[in-house]
């Protein structure tokens, strides 16, 4: 059978984002674990499964298992994933594993952070340049923002694209923002507000660049003959797919290609889909040109086209394929490794309907997609309805 259709998500939790300095990165992780379990209609007896991800702010060596101690359960399965901001995919997968080969029966995957409140400046700056090799990039002085407009440049130069095709992410994301309450951002923005934002790292200005934020997700996996008795309709894990390209920038193989072309085949591969069936996606916008090279990668649209996608508005509210419909990382919120939780919460409540304003019409099947690093590790995953299995 494999893994196609085998689990299902049946819990769906996200916490407050922004700035929380009341709640610790632990607290928060542990909210959202909470939360996707009361979702899901069950009690903390019943998840035998926990993965986490590691906090920047409140680190611990043994992360999942400090997390359980909180909870106060004794999981039969217990895992720290350690993929930036891929984790969420790659370990959602991995636990769907251990759920078909009897490891255990219910998963919480839960992730939170608090870059926003739990780590001073110096910290932050430490952080920013932790990327880099430690001999050939970072005594250069590159940061994070640095080394993603090395790879915006790439593009501009590859496809004689322009600033304002990067623009047009941003303003799409924003206008999901706008009809999701529980975003950050919730003022309309313009191509023009994002040219005339600061500059960061040229070609990327302010509003190129993704938030940094507190908050947390979770969502609960389960056996999918256990799923239908639960309190909301099920959303089955149809395929997933992982690619590795590099640890290091200077040793990618393209600036304007990434792993998600494999991750995404293998995945679809699962699937038994393809890009066409795709009803709405969420990428991981970090930056604004890692979307376009995603969306190019992942088939959804073709090389060096992604730019005049979002220019013309089909990936906005009401658009031909919907990207990022809860603002992404850009509107959203953005805390660090847990930040793609958030696409996958918000695909889950896609695809059980009801989000008014915002629902994606005939919603049955999503891609999610997440990558670590600096286009390095990359991970997609198609989730579907009862309709598609």
């Amino acid at each position: 059978m494999g893994l196609r259709g085998s689990t299902a998500i049946i819990g769906a939790f996200d916490t407050k984002v922004g700035k929380i300095p009341e709640r610790s990165a632990t607290a928060l992780c542990v909210d959202a674990a909470l939360g996707a379990i009361r979702d899901a209609g069950l009690i903390l007896a019943d998840v035998d499964g926990l993965v986490t991800c590691n906090s920047m702010a409140q680190p611990y060596m043994y992360h999942a298992e400090a997390v359980a101690e909180y909870l106060g359960i004794r999981p039969r399965y217990c895992a720290t994933a350690a993929a930036g901001g891929g984790a969420t995919f790659t370990v959602m997968y991995q636990a769907a594993l251990a759920i078909d080969a009897g490891i255990c029966d219910t998963v919480v995957i839960a992730m939170a952070d608090s870059l926003r409140t739990g780590l001073s400046r110096e910290a932050a700056m430490i952080m920013q340049s932790s990327s880099g090799h430690p001999q050939y990039e970072t005594p250069y002085g590159a940061t994070v923002p640095g080394y993603y407009a090395l790879i915006a440049q790439a593009y501009l130069r590859a496809y004689g694209a322009k600033p304002e095709h990067f623009a047009s992410v941003a303003v799409s994301g924003r206008a999901h923002a706008v009809l999701n309450p529980a975003a950050e951002m919730q003022k309309t923005i313009t191509v023009e507000d994002v040219l005339a934002s600061r500059l960061i790292a040229d070609p990327l200005r302010l509003l190129d660049c993704s938030l940094v934020s507190d908050g947390g997700a979770a969502v609960v996996l389960t056996r999918a003959d256990r799923a239908t008795h639960q309190p909301h309709k099920p959303v089955y894990l149809l395929g997933a797919g992982e690619g590795r390209g590099h640890e290091h920038i200077s040793q990618a193989s393209s600036l304007i290609h990434s792993s998600a072309r494999q991750s995404g085949e293998r995945a679809f591969s699962m699937a038994r889909l393809n890009p066409a069936d795709v009803d709405f996606a969420q990428v991981y916008d970090c930056f604004t040109p890692v979307a376009l090279i995603e969306m190019e990668d992942l088939g959804l649209c073709g090389e060096g086209e992604a730019g005049d996608f979002f220019l013309r508005g089909d990936g906005a509210p009401g658009g031909r394929l919907p990207i990022n419909t809860h603002g992404g990382l850009l509107s959203h919120s953005h805390p660090g490794n847990p930040g793609s939780m958030f696409a996958l919460t918000e695909s889950v409540r896609q695809l059980r309907g009801g989000l008014g304003v915002r629902q994606v019409k005939d919603a049955n099947v999503g891609l999610v997609h997440a990558q670590g690093g600096i286009l390095s590790s990359h991970c997609t995953v198609v989730l579907g309805t009862e309709v598609v299995l």
